[in-house]
């Protein structure tokens, strides 16, 4: 098996503009995955109509604590997520130590 290329940003850019098959860009999408390139699989998995993946991804942001992923994720996917799916995202990202106040940058409770 083949290791998928991602292409570069412009091949990007020709690719999200193209119609494509969902096979072919679920391939991409994985492909972007595979990198830890989350926010760039979105669109492909889009493209793709792969709601189920991005369900997972957006399951794997919340666990993270990655508001602004979650945030893009639940617009891709078109849906809300559940006021106890954030406050899992901010405990997380509180344990990850990603909380911060911009007023001094102390983390306060």
């Amino acid at each position: 098996m083949t290791k998928a290329v991602i292409p570069n940003p412009l091949e990007r850019r020709h690719l999200i503009e193209r119609d494509a098959a969902p096979e072919a860009s679920l391939r991409l999408a994985e492909a972007y995955l595979a990198e830890g390139r989350g926010w760039e699989a979105i669109v492909f998995l889009q493209k793709a109509g792969a709601s189920d993946r991005l369900a997972a991804l957006r399951e794997e942001a919340v666990a993270d604590g990655d508001f602004f992923l979650v945030r893009e994720l639940t617009r891709a996917l078109g849906d809300e997520l559940p006021a106890a799916q954030w406050r899992a995202t901010s405990e997380a990202a509180a344990a990850a130590g990603r909380l911060l106040r911009l007023d001094g940058g102390q983390m306060v409770d």
